[in-house]
C-alpha cells in the first residue's frame, strides 16, 4: 500500500517535471528594470490625475459650453 502512494507521488512529480522543462528560467526573464517600474508609475499616477480632473469637470459642468443662449459671450 505505501509502496503504491510513494509510486503516485514519483511519477506525479515526475509529470510536473516534463510539464514544465520547456519553460526553464523563462518566467524570471518576465521582470522590469527599477527604470521601467518608476516609469510605470509616473505614467499611471499621470493618467489618474487626467481622469480625475476629468471628472471634476464632468460633474462641475465645465467641460462642455453652456447651451443656455445662443449669444455668444466674449
Amino acid at each position: 500500500m505505501k509502496s503504491f502512494s510513494l509510486c503516485k507521488v514519483i511519477l506525479a512529480v515526475i509529470f510536473c517535471v516534463l510539464i514544465f522543462l520547456p519553460y526553464g528560467c523563462a518566467w524570471n526573464q518576465l521582470g522590469e528594470t527599477t527604470a521601467e517600474g518608476h516609469r510605470r508609475h509616473k505614467r499611471a499616477l499621470r493618467i489618474n490625475q487626467q481622469e480625475f480632473w476629468s471628472d471634476v469637470d464632468t460633474v462641475l459642468m465645465l467641460d462642455e459650453p453652456s447651451k443656455l443662449t445662443d449669444k455668444r459671450v466674449p
